[in-house]
Order: structure tokens, then sequence, then C-alpha cells
């Protein structure tokens, strides 16, 4: 099934989304276009522009099918629905990109080699991005909205006494009860040791509900924790309380931050510009 869209469909309404529900990955500068446009969509650009109309841009299912698979394969999940719209609106932020490039014959000498293109299209609009007049008062507040980057979390000192064989509940609450007797377990266990590992990482690695039990484990003391990747015997040797961060002593880190944000925003303002004179065709049949 086909769909057409107006090109606000997948500019307009997708920019409010990308200043808070985007992940992360998403709002670093250039990275938005240069990385996972050019990169993770390897797409050839034959898939993607079915058609002679220079001022049509068709995303085709072979866009989502590529994205899921070279999204799996490097966070070991698929894109939930939030990032696989966002990911369409990456790519389609590089094709007018290239689309741009292309019209003002950035591709000359260069064999035709898309992310270059791209790029150089990107360097025409930085010549036209500036830094606006800023005090410290903006930086302060701009700090203050983004503290939790700055802030020093919660970071966690442990062990872990990894298994060889079976790892069923019962298996390791045994193991750990010889753990802490000091009676020898399984002599085949190996000794994973994580050193200053925030909440973050816990969760990722190991599930929430293990980074919650973790706060309130007793310390140097051997326990099963049930994980998402099954039972584990773990110790907990520290955990380091969160440090708040002082603007002061960050200042030119954050007037860094805020410059690159600021000047990405402008970016993606003027690339959102730029698509509107492009009539977009979004031909995916989701189940």
């Amino acid at each position: 099934m086909s769909t057409l869209l107006n090109t606000s469909t997948l500019t307009d309404s997708s920019a409010s989304r990308r200043a808070s529900a985007l992940p992360n990955w998403l709002r670093e500068p250039l990275l938005h276009f240069i990385v996972l446009g050019g990169l993770l969509f390897a797409i050839d650009h034959y898939l993607v522009g079915k058609t002679e109309d220079p001022n049509t841009i068709v995303i085709t299912e072979e866009v989502d099918d590529e994205a899921d698979q070279l999204f799996l394969d490097t966070y070991g999940r698929k894109p939930d629905d939030k990032e696989l719209t966002a990911l369409q609106n990456v790519w389609l932020d590089n094709e007018v990109l290239y689309r741009e490039g292309l019209s003002l014959q950035l591709d000359k000498a260069d064999d035709m080699i898309r992310d270059r293109v791209i790029f150089k299209a990107l360097s025409v609009i930085d010549a036209n991005v500036k830094v606006p007049p800023y005090d410290d008062k903006l930086l302060r507040d701009w700090f203050e909205n983004h503290r939790a980057k700055y802030d020093e979390p919660t970071r966690y000192d442990f062990q872990e006494a990894v298994m060889s064989g079976d790892n069923s509940e019962a298996t390791v609450r045994s193991f750990v009860t010889a753990l802490n007797s000091g009676t020898p377990g399984d002599a085949n266990a190996g000794l994973r040791v994580f050193k200053a590992r925030p909440k973050t990482n816990l969760e990722q690695s190991y599930g929430a509900d293990f980074a919650k039990a973790l706060d309130s484990a007793p310390v140097n003391e051997w326990r099963a924790y049930s994980t998402r990747e099954g039972w584990r015997a773990i110790k907990l040797d520290v955990i380091a309380q969160p440090k708040p961060a002082e603007y002061d002593n960050l200042r030119g880190v954050v007037f860094q931050d805020w410059t690159d944000a600021t000047l990405a925003e402008q970016r993606s303002a003027a690339v959102k510009l730029l698509a509107k004179k492009y009539t977009i065709k979004l031909e995916i049949v989701k189940p």
C-alpha cells in the first residue's frame, strides 16, 4: 500500500518530537546527518529513489527492513515505533541533503559518493549557521535544564562469579552459600569485576529489577539475583553516591555543548525548510 504524505508529515510533526522523545543517540551534533544517515542506512540510492521526479522522495519498506536489521545488530533489539519514525526522519533529512547536493552539482569530481555529497550539502548549510547572542544567565538556564548530562550518577562497584554450567535459581543459591561460607565452589567459575558502573548501565546489562535490588544489597556478601539473562551470583563492593555538578566548574563545557546543540537545531530547521520543496511518499505496509 502506498501512502502519499505532505512534507510536514515527516518534518514539521517530527521536529517537536526530536527535542524530547528521541533517544540520546539521535541528539548529537552532525551524528544526526552523517553517521546514522550515511552508515546506518547503507541502502543503495535506487532502492529509495524509484521515481524520475527529482522533487519526489519515496521511503520504501526496504528502508524499514534495513533499519530493523542494523538497529538489531547494533543494540541487540529492534527499534520501537518512535525510534523507527525517528530513523525514517534521519534518512529523510539525508536524502534531502543528497538531492540538494546534486542540484548544486556538489557531486562533481567526487564519483557520486553519497555520504560525501551529503556532507558537502551540509557544509553549504553550515556556512549560514551562527552562534546567537548569549549571556551567563542563558548558559546557566541551559545547564539546569540539562543537569542530568552533567551530574555524577550513583555508581556501583561489584563482582560477579560466572558459573560454567547450570545457572538455575537453586544452583546459583547453593553456589552463593558456598562462596559466603568460604567453601570452594564451581572450580570452573570465573570472576568478573566491575568498577564505577552507573545505574543505567546495570539496567541495560542486567535489567531494572536487578539495579533496584542492588540498591538495598549488603556490602561484601555474595547473593543470588535474578537478571534478564537468568540467575547470577553477585557481590556488592561499594555504592558511590551521586554528586550534583557545579556550573562554575563546567562553564566551558556547557558553552560548547550549548553551541553544538544550538547549531544542530539551526541545521535541522534549514533541512526542514529545504524538505518543503519535495513530495514525500511512504510505501510501507504495516503488519
